[in-house]
């Protein structure tokens, strides 16, 4: 199994190539169309759904490993650098990452955040919760 991220919006982001070697791109990874769909009806509250790729999600614990919870913690902080781009203030994005094929379970929980601004060392993002981050 594989963990994927999400990310909702209300405007069209320009997709990456899927050999990117960014540490964190928009574009196909783990999920296919059905994944999308699911993701969007049953987590999100945008009508533009995409991946977030890096070769595996964006997870924030204390139950995994200090390489992947660092990474996890960079690639956010880039995620948050590329989605200021997008939107306006007042605008906001929201992520979601669990296992492919879990899109339509049940959420642990909600977070809202400002896009700059939290505190990545005391921040808890578990699989299966949505996150708005606002401008």
């Amino acid at each position: 199994m594989s963990l994927a991220s999400y990310i909702g919006c209300n405007v069209q982001l320009q997709v990456n190539d899927s050999e990117s070697e960014e540490l964190i791109y928009i574009g196909a990874c783990f999920a296919g169309d059905e994944e999308l769909d699911s993701v969007r009806k049953y987590q999100f509250s945008t009508p533009f759904v995409y991946e977030v790729s890096s070769h595996w999600g964006i997870e924030i614990t204390e139950y995994i490993n200090e390489d992947t919870l660092n990474e996890s913690k960079q690639k956010l902080l880039e995620l948050c650098k590329i989605m200021d781009k997008y939107l306006q203030k007042g605008d906001y994005f929201e992520l979601y990452s669990c296992w492919v094929g879990e899109e339509r379970d049940k959420r642990v929980g909600k977070v809202i955040l400002p896009i700059y601004g939290f505190n990545i060392d005391q921040l808890v993002l578990p699989e299966k919760t949505l996150v708005r981050f606002e401008k």
